[in-house]
């Protein structure tokens, strides 16, 4: 039988605000346990919540960026459960009124097409404190103090249909949120978590079939490892004859595989209802007209821009515009280089292999904008060659200078002058004069194969530092003369 998985995503992300969503404490992380935990997070009598005002125009922003419904009559609930980390017995959440409605994402594919995802609404809640197991054999410590800080949970439609596309949706929303400035995405430390929902169905069954939630999954990595995992899972249980259960599971990266943490709890577990030490929130339309104005050029926006402007594949543009901080440094680059091709496959291509091998943000590269940009002009104006220009490359990683000052001390000049060039091709072709024989008594076909052999070794001859172009056209009417 063929199997057609449907997933839903539940993305958890912190709100960059100086303070708690209820509370006026801030927090930091890597703070002692409970050092930052606020009388309202802690449940103490007496203590009444106050909304903060920088967390619901961060929400707009979002609601805004995705084209959503924006609940200008939106409510706080109380979602009631029982667990250690939460003190007072319950979360303060939305339910039926969230602040942010429908609205969609347009997520970008492997294949360069474009994908519409909607998302089903966006809510405002604050986040549970954590539980600690490691450090406590045998028993759990609770630390607080991230209790109380301000979260927006998203949640999409179950529109995606394997795991790559997941992965693409988390991606454009950690891109968004960070160029909107309203959460630094960074998974490592929870910033923005993803919870999982997974079920599969026969093709062409309209019917959902019975849905698992992962929680909590951290990495873009991970989040298609534990997705793939789930499927294997719920295929292999169906065609023994078992069943799937609603349940809500974890995924454990050690073994690639997913276990049952508990049954899925709906909403009516939960007993939620209008939490009545906060009232209902009203957004005039003076209030979302000044947020609206405050919207940057957002990724979707950069990425057809770089496709118009620059010329750029869908891909190649995606990638540029992932990020606000390696969007502006690609054009700068280009306002230097005159060349977005160029400019573009080395941001992406050396430089994103040197961030990489060095584990820096592109805000922290070791070669800047200027100087990247100061290197690409020399290769357009035939002062080094490509191949040169990775010697050069790295030399500016290194902390050597400028791409001219590396280029005059190492004596990396291109050489173009056609005599010169030509002198050496001929003492290379006399030190090679069997293959030369056999270049000139073989057939077109192999010639093409041969051709590549005489470059090489001109290239050699010379130490890279011949005109490839001229080195091509010289030998050619060198080996057919």
């Amino acid at each position: 039988m063929q199997w057609e998985v449907v997933i839903g995503l539940e993305i958890h992300t912190q709100l960059a605000t100086q303070s708690k969503i209820f509370s006026g404490s801030a927090t930091t992380f890597g703070a002692e346990p409970n050092t930052q935990a606020s009388l309202v997070d802690l449940g103490m009598p007496g203590v009444l919540p106050v909304l903060n005002q920088e967390a619901v125009r961060m929400a707009v922003m979002f609601g805004l960026a995705i084209d959503a419904e924006i609940g200008q009559h939106n409510v706080f609930a109380r979602k009631n459960y029982f667990y250690p980390d939460l003190p007072k017995g319950y979360q303060i959440s939305q339910m039926e009124l969230p602040i942010v409605g429908k609205g969609y994402l347009d997520i970008p594919l492997e294949d360069g097409t474009i994908k519409r995802v909607g998302v089903t609404r966006a809510h405002l809640e604050e986040d549970a404190g954590k539980s600690l197991h490691e450090e406590f054999p045998g028993a759990t410590g609770i630390d607080l103090n991230r209790a109380g800080t301000p979260l927006l949970e998203i949640v999409s439609e179950p529109d995606m249909r394997n795991a790559k596309e997941a992965v693409a949706y988390v991606k454009t929303i950690h891109a968004l949120v960070r160029y909107l400035g309203i959460c630094d995405g960074n998974m490592a430390e929870g910033s923005l978590r993803c919870d999982c929902n997974v079920s599969i169905r026969p093709k062409g069954q309209v019917e959902f079939g019975t849905r698992c939630e992962i929680k909590n999954v951290n990495s873009f990595r991970f989040i298609e490892k534990a997705i793939n995992s789930e499927v294997r899972r719920q295929i292999e249980l169906i065609e023994d004859g078992g069943k799937v259960i609603q349940q809500t599971r974890l995924y454990d990266p050690n073994k690639d595989e997913t276990r049952a943490m508990r049954s899925k709890e709906e909403a009516n577990d939960y007993r939620y209802f209008p939490d009545p030490d906060l009232l209902p929130v009203v957004l005039e339309d003076s209030f979302l007209n000044d947020v609206r104005a405050t919207l940057p050029e957002l990724p979707q926006q950069k990425r057809e821009r770089f496709q118009a402007q620059f010329g750029l594949s869908v891909y190649d543009a995606s990638v540029l515009a992932s990020s606000r901080e390696q969007a502006n440094y690609f054009e700068k680059v280009v306002s230097i280089a005159g060349d977005a091709k160029l400019a573009a496959n080395w941001v992406m291509v050396e430089l994103g292999s040197l961030l990489n091998k060095q584990g820096l943000e592109i805000d922290e590269a070791s070669v800047t904008a200027e100087q990247l940009g100061g290197m690409l002009l020399r290769i357009k104006d035939n002062t080094i060659s490509g191949k040169i220009a990775k010697t050069v490359f790295e030399a500016m990683a290194s902390g050597e200078g400028t791409a001219d000052d590396i280029i005059e001390k190492r004596g990396l000049k291109q050489v173009t002058d056609s005599g010169a060039i030509s002198a050496v091709l001929d003492e290379m072709l006399a030190a090679n004069a069997e293959q030369v024989e056999q270049y000139r008594a073989a057939d077109e076909a192999k010639r093409g194969k041969m051709f590549g052999f005489f470059v090489g070794q001109a290239m050699k001859a010379s130490k890279g530092k011949a005109n490839p172009q001229q080195v091509n056209e010289l030998l050619k009417s060198k080996l057919e003369g």
